[in-house]
């Protein structure tokens, strides 16, 4: 039999839940927290006492509440003095934040880099300088309590291994250790996928807050997708599922940089909705936009070529909704845009081809997070461990 949780275990246990609602809501009063946790009033003050004494939160006397009797004090993350770094390794781009707990983004800084492959050595001495002009700029005596990377490719979760990044040649390169030798803050850099991560911010902090059963589409050169299935994030077998972008939608279709032809990518991402146009331009972010652009001016051929998109994309989310039945799907990255300009075409696909009973609930929504969404969901990464112990990583955390 197991052995009962013993009383020290049951602390570490309440304070991560208290303090777990304190990131997510950002001020809750201890009354709100005694019955959201089911403990007494005084146990929620031993909790918070100690989370305070660790400046973890603060205690503060609510506003005017108009009622009668002494308020319950309100408890607050300590933003300015326990952050977490996240960074984020797009195909077009390279950003850092530093973001404080309860979610709040104290600095934000990004570099466009020219597409095609990556050096990893070139990336993680960019990143590494990122990082660590985001801790310099941090208020004196605060502490860094994790480093969280979104990555745009396929990443083994335990160790943080490039396995396949397609977009710009990266095989098995063991892109966490590296990092986290590099850095040397004591703290292990964690790796995730930029869509899984996107998905995780958007259902924390996005418009999908609260939905349990959630897809993220995001599109940069390809599409990645990230899939919330009744509040757990689905990573397979290995921690690769949701490559969405890979799923054939048209047999004998486009090329994909995978080496199949038909992936929803090449025939609904951006470099599809580029081609189609006759463009050969590789900007992609901006030639997406100057194409939405032109298709509201009126532009034949814009307006093909995202109606085209349009269709593709609607078969791919079709698929989505019969297998996985969501509550909501988002559409991230240059795939807000996309959707935007062919949202009939979307949703009349998805109306044709998909199950009734498994759309009828479903909500087709774009990021409220916009590009920063993986960066953000890198973010969430970084605190998981201050917030499954809060007064162990507390102690070992790299200070400013």
């Amino acid at each position: 039999m197991r052995a009962a949780p013993s009383p020290e275990e049951i602390r570490t246990r309440n304070l991560a839940v208290l303090l777990r609602h304190v990131h997510h809501d950002g001020a809750v009063s201890r009354a709100t927290l005694a019955e959201r946790m089911g403990l007494n009033r005084s146990t929620i003050l031993a909790l918070t006492t100690d989370l305070a004494a660790a400046g973890l939160v603060s205690e503060e006397p609510p506003g005017q509440t108009g009622r009668a009797g002494r308020p319950s004090l309100v408890v607050r993350p300590l933003a300015h003095r326990v952050y977490v770094v996240a960074l984020d390794v797009g195909a077009d781009r390279l950003a850092a934040a530093r973001v404080g707990l309860g979610g709040s983004v104290l600095d934000r800084t990004e570099t466009e880099r020219p597409r095609g492959a990556f050096d990893p050595d070139e990336v993680i001495t960019a990143l590494v300088a990122m990082a660590r002009a985001m801790i310099d700029k941090a208020t004196p005596g605060a502490v860094c309590v994790g480093v969280g990377v979104a990555f745009c490719g396929m990443v083994r979760a335990q160790d943080g291994v490039v396995r396949y990044g397609p977009n710009i040649g990266w095989v098995d390169v063991p892109f966490g250790a590296t990092m986290t030798g590099a850095l040397d803050l004591g703290l292990r850099v964690v790796v995730g996928n930029n869509a899984d991560l996107g998905a995780l911010a958007e259902r924390e902090r996005g418009v999908g807050e609260g939905v349990a059963n959630l897809i993220y589409l995001h599109g940069d050169i390809g599409i990645g997708g990230g899939i919330i299935a009744n509040g757990e994030l689905l990573g397979g077998a290995s921690g690769y599922g949701g490559e969405i972008g890979h799923m054939i939608v048209n047999p004998g279709g486009r090329q994909c940089a995978c080496g199949s032809r038909g992936c929803l990518e090449a025939e609904a991402g951006e470099l599809g909705l580029i081609a189609a146009t006759g463009r050969s331009d590789p900007t992609g972010r901006v030639s997406v936009g100057e194409i939405v652009e032109a298709a509201s001016r009126g532009d034949v051929a814009a307006r093909d070529a995202l109606h085209r998109a349009g269709e593709w994309l609607g078969y791919g989310v079709a698929n989505l909704v019969n297998i996985f039945n969501p509550s909501m799907v988002v559409f991230g990255g240059v795939l807000r845009e996309i959707y935007l300009a062919s949202a009939a075409q979307v949703r009349s696909r998805v109306a044709v081809h998909s199950l009734r009973a498994a759309r009828e609930q479903v909500r087709l929504r774009t990021s409220a997070l916009g590009d920063d969404a993986p960066l953000i969901g890198a973010a969430e990464l970084a605190f998981t461990d201050v917030l499954t112990d809060p007064l162990q990583v507390l102690t070992g955390a790299a200070r400013d």
